[in-house]
């Protein structure tokens, strides 16, 4: 059973959508006056994984992450640049979107924009002036904290002791605490309204989208650590005050923060990096297996060495799928060439009987069993297969599902290279044997095929050779080579052979 830490309940509990099989899903998207960094695409490839495993066990998600397009940090920058808002925020939208892309982050269904919404956030804001909530002053509309006796339950704040951090001192306001639902000024861009001309506050627009896609409740919202205060604190505030219903979100998930060289990434310390400027040096799979490698809970540390451990993972992973993938289909020649040519006979191997395959020059046993080797390698590929999706059910613990398919790359290539050898001449084929290898490589890619659909990390797209690419001729003689240098008593450079071909997931033991 799928289990998700839920941080209100601050624990992880069984998941159980509001609906049988339909789940929805929002995540808080960019404010879009700048390019996105690598933060950012940590939470979004975090949310990916989330939604594709939701996804493959059985339920419809539909995944909503706003566009926040108007803001004090965009019309700063429109500013700073001299260029209308509007077209900043479309610029940097497009990129976003080009950005997701090149992580191969495609789950999302709806990018909805503040701006299409105002009508919502106005008669959201209407409702909580009528029940008494929030109130107009001089310069805006503001929810009253005070009104909300819940608020803080998110953070786990005592709203009397509730701390000052981010909470705006402001003469027009009836307490610190309370926050902005509607901001008056003629200073463009602006917007009409019953209040004023003005623009919305912060927090408003997501409860008014969300209200308008998924009504007063639904199952997941998401998004960064730093968000739950004050931001989501006040999502909550506004839409179980709007509605009279409780909970808003049933399942409330954060990602961890992101650090670079263990410091917190900032501009002012030098440190802040762009998914674009990233992508100039780094392939953006192996940033995104980087991101999968720690649970999306837990801070993460970018670092040159960690980017590149994920490098070297991910080409495993890629060159063991391409092995499964070639020993497949050198069965399958096998079959065709020296078996009737009949492809039919395929079906026939997956067929539990004793005539597997009908060649005259050849004498099948029929009461052959899978012997104990063969049957050790089903057990070894049904626990890998177990605890890849029971650490997914974990909280969609990434890191321990990928050291399992790390761990078994290395027991397939050794496979794969240890029997491949007994196919050269067909008149000593093992028509048993042939059956088990097939139907042990079908199982074992039907596993990376869910793998793939779930990480999303491209492993069944075929790469042009080269230097990083190595064929099984090529590994053969490479491991000739490496027994020649010991037999050379060159130790030292056989040892490097041996370390680059163990990188690829393919154990090298010394005779």
């Amino acid at each position: 059973m799928l289990e998700i830490y839920n941080t209100m309940k601050r624990d992880k509990v069984p998941f159980k959508p509001i609906n049988d099989k339909r789940i929805n899903l929002f995540v808080c998207g960019p404010t879009v006056y700048d390019d996105a960094h690598i933060g950012h695409g940590r939470t979004y490839v975090s949310f990916d994984l989330i939604k594709s495993y939701l996804e493959f066990k059985g339920y419809f998600v539909y995944y909503i992450e706003n566009i926040t397009d108007i803001d004090d940090k965009i019309i700063k920058r429109s500013k700073e640049k001299n260029i209308d808002s509007e077209i900043l925020a479309k610029f940097y939208e497009k990129r976003f979107k080009e950005d997701m892309e090149k992580l191969n982050i495609k789950g999302v269904n709806l990018f909805p924009r503040a701006t299409e919404h105002l009508k919502e956030i106005s008669s959201q804001i209407e409702r909580l002036l009528s029940k008494g909530i929030a109130y107009e002053s001089d310069d805006g509309v503001y929810f009253e904290v005070a009104k909300f006796p819940d608020y803080g339950k998110l953070s786990n704040q005592d709203l009397k002791k509730l701390d000052g951090h981010r909470l705006e001192t402001n003469e027009n306001k009836k307490d610190a605490k309370d926050f902005a639902l509607w901001k008056k000024t003629e200073e463009t861009p602006n917007y009409p309204s019953k209040w004023g001309n003005g623009r919305p506050g912060w927090h408003i627009e997501d409860t008014a989208i969300t209200e308008t896609y998924f009504g007063p409740q639904y199952d997941i919202h998401g998004g960064g650590l730093d968000l739950i205060f004050p931001h989501h604190e006040a999502e909550i505030a506004q839409m179980e005050a709007v509605s009279g219903l409780k909970p808003l979100v049933k399942y409330w998930m954060h990602t961890g923060f992101l650090n670079v060289d263990g410091v917190k990434m900032s501009k002012s310390l030098g440190n802040f990096i762009t998914i674009r400027e990233l992508l100039e040096d780094w392939e953006a799979m192996a940033f995104r297996l980087f991101v999968l490698s720690t649970h999306y809970r837990s801070p993460i540390d970018f670092s040159e060495k960690s980017l590149n451990q994920a490098s070297k993972n991910l080409k495993r992973i890629k060159f063991t799928t391409q092995n499964l993938i070639e020993s497949k289909e050198e069965i399958e020649n096998i079959i065709k060439t020296h078996f009737n040519g009949k492809i039919d006979l395929l079906d026939e191997i997956m067929l539990e009987n004793k005539n597997i395959i009908k060649n005259k020059n050849i004498e099948e046993n029929k009461n052959a069993v899978e012997n104990e080797e063969n049957q050790k390698s089903l057990s070894q590929l049904n626990e890998f297969k177990n605890n890849f999706f029971k650490s997914l059910d974990d909280d969609f613990n990434t890191p321990k599902a990928l050291a399992n398919i790390l761990n078994f790359t290395k027991t397939i290539n050794t496979f794969i290279t240890t029997t491949k050898s007994e196919f050269v001449k067909i008149e000593n084929i093992n028509l048993n044997k042939l059956k088990f290898n097939y139907k042990y490589i079908l199982s074992t890619l039907k596993l990376f095929k869910d793998f793939e659909n779930i990480f999303k990390l491209g492993i069944f797209e075929k790469e042009e050779q080269n230097q990083d690419n190595i064929s099984n001729d090529s590994l053969n003689l490479l491991c000739e080579v490496r027994e020649k240098l010991r037999e050379e008593k060159k130790y030292e450079l056989s040892d490097y052979i041996r370390d680059k071909i163990n990188e690829l997931g393919i154990d090298v033991e010394d005779k």
